[in-house]
């Protein structure tokens, strides 16, 4: 199934103590191209991030953002008794010097920086594997995103194929006389120039020169196969390149038809064929 490049996925989630939201978003481009919005708290799960995307997308230019509300950390908190001390001393030489008999409290002693240091205990492995599981999870809703697109721009694609399909319909229909309107030609040309009679030989000889000149049998046999190729190309992964180089080669094959071609219904099939290989051409700059 044909994957669009264009995505969109976003989840708020609460879990293990950590509350946040990502979002992931995609655009057409030609190769892979992510961009990263971490929080600083995280920035070095950036790597593994890239790593996450990378492995379920080829082309497209990424945009994921992950937003962070709070992070319960367990909290350990430190006394530094001289200094506390340091303090108390301080202070109570300051009320002594003012005259004051009263003793410094606790909270004021607390207050000064350095009594009391605070650690945050920050288990990096364990949140990482918090935020990757919901990584995961707007992976997923992100691949279905792509898919759904992807579906209605493999119909329309197919769409155009079976438009392409019916326009070599007629192309087919018409060699005989292609053919047949070759031969009146060089029989009239040849009975112009030579009104008293001319080498039927020669003529043969002439009408097969021509006929291997102007004859779209081998276009056509090239177009079944390209359209059988392209067809099964579509079961692959990533086969928008592919799609694409065979849309090349196929509208090759039909602009020497349309060089050979002398009849005007196989002429308007020709205008059909190319505008159709046109629309898929542009409709796989979508896809991966």
């Amino acid at each position: 199934m044909l994957k669009s490049m264009t995505g969109f996925a976003q989840k708020d989630f609460e879990r293990d103590g950590i509350a946040g939201s990502i979002q992931l978003k995609s655009y057409n481009n030609r190769y892979l191209d992510i961009s990263i919005s971490l929080p600083p708290q995280v920035s070095s799960f950036e790597p593994e991030v890239q790593r996450m995307i990378g492995e379920r997308l080829n082309r497209g230019k990424v945009e994921f953002g992950l937003r962070l509300r709070k992070i319960d950390i367990p909290v350990s908190i430190r006394p530094d008794i001289a200094a506390a001390k340091a303090a108390y001393d301080a202070i109570s030489l300051v009320g002594a010097a003012c005259g004051l008999d009263e003793k410094p409290s606790l909270s004021l002693i607390a207050s000064f920086e350095g009594v009391l240091s605070y650690e945050k205990s920050l288990d990096g492995e364990t949140l990482w594997q918090s935020i990757a599981d919901e990584i995961g999870l707007v992976l997923d809703e992100f691949e279905v995103s792509r898919k759904r697109e992807g579906a209605a721009t493999e119909a329309n694609i197919l769409s155009e194929l079976r438009r392409f399909v019916e326009g070599l319909a007629i192309v087919r229909e018409n060699v005989a006389e292609i053919e047949g309107t070759i031969k009146q030609q060089l029989q009239s040309r040849f009975q112009e120039l030579l009104p008293k009679g001319y080498d039927e030989q020669r003529l043969l000889q002439e009408i097969v020169v021509q006929l291997v000149r102007f004859s779209v049998n081998e276009e056509v046999s090239r177009l079944d196969a390209h359209i059988e190729a392209f067809r099964n190309i579509g079961l692959e992964e990533a086969p928008a390149k592919k799609l694409d180089f065979l849309c090349q080669e196929m509208n090759r094959e039909t602009n020497t038809i349309g060089s050979k071609n002398m009849l005007v219904p196989v002429a308007h099939a020709v205008v059909e064929m190319k505008d159709a290989l046109e629309n898929i051409r542009e409709q796989l700059r979508n896809v991966e």
